[in-house]
Formats: structure tokens, sequence, C-alpha cells
């Protein structure tokens, strides 16, 4: 007597495997785009440090800090290469000792991550900043 597995024993398995791998690529995805978000809040909160220490450098005001100061400038570069599809970045210019930051996340297009220059750091439904209104709301 031959044992051994029958043609549709085989598929059946391999059918399993098939399932579980799906399973898990699907759920890597989720985890890759949750790293990138992580990505972006960290560097959009590491930006408020440097913004306080370009306030003290340039006689207590904001201005140029997104153009002028290479360590903001390098984090907005990192911000998008960590796969943020819309950065913004508004200092003092239009309002006076006022900054604020945002990135679009990565896991939900439709949320953004601010900091600003009130100590607000948040997530929120669509762009809340401008060059008036240097706020997250």
């Amino acid at each position: 007597m031959k044992r051994g597995f029958t043609l549709i024993e085989l598929l059946v398995v391999i059918a399993i495997i098939g399932i579980l791998a799906s399973v898990v690529l699907a759920s890597l995805n989720t985890a890759r785009s949750k790293g990138a978000d992580a990505a972006i809040k960290s560097s959009i909160n590491n930006m408020r440090a440097e913004a306080a220490l370009y306030y003290d450098n340039n006689s207590n005001s904001y201005n140029g800090l997104c153009e002028n100061d290479g360590n903001i400038t390098d984090a907005l570069a990192a911000v998008d290469n960590a796969g943020s599809g819309t950065v913004h970045c508004f200092d003092g210019d239009d309002v006076a000792d006022t900054w604020a930051m945002e990135a679009q996340l990565v896991a939900s297009t439709s949320q953004y991550y601010c900091v600003d220059s009130t100590g607000a750091s948040e997530t929120t439904l669509g762009s809340t900043i401008s060059a008036t209104d240097t706020e997250c709301n």
C-alpha cells in the first residue's frame, strides 16, 4: 500500500499558505506606513528645538526660519523623503514672532501633523496653516 498525499491535499495546503502570506504582506504594508508617520512626527517635533535656537540667535525673531536655517531645511527634506506628500513651513515673515510646520501623513493622506510656536503639536484633518495663520487649528 502506497502512502502519500493526493493532489487535492497538496492544493489545499498551497492555498492555505497563500492566504497566510497575503495576510502577512498586508500587515507589513500597514506597519511600513505607520513607521513613516512616526519618522515624520519625530522630525517635525525635533524642529521645535531648532526653532527656539534660531529665535535666540536672530534677535528674538523667527523671520527667515524656514529658508535660512540649514537644520530646518534638512529636516524638511527628511520629512519629504519619509514619504510625506506635502510639507509646509511658515515663519514670522507675515505674522511677527510665530512659526508653524506641518506635513501630510502617509497612513491617512487626509491627515497632517502640525507643530507651531505656541507649543501645539497635533494631528489635524487637512492642512491648517498658511503664511497668514501660523497656528495649528
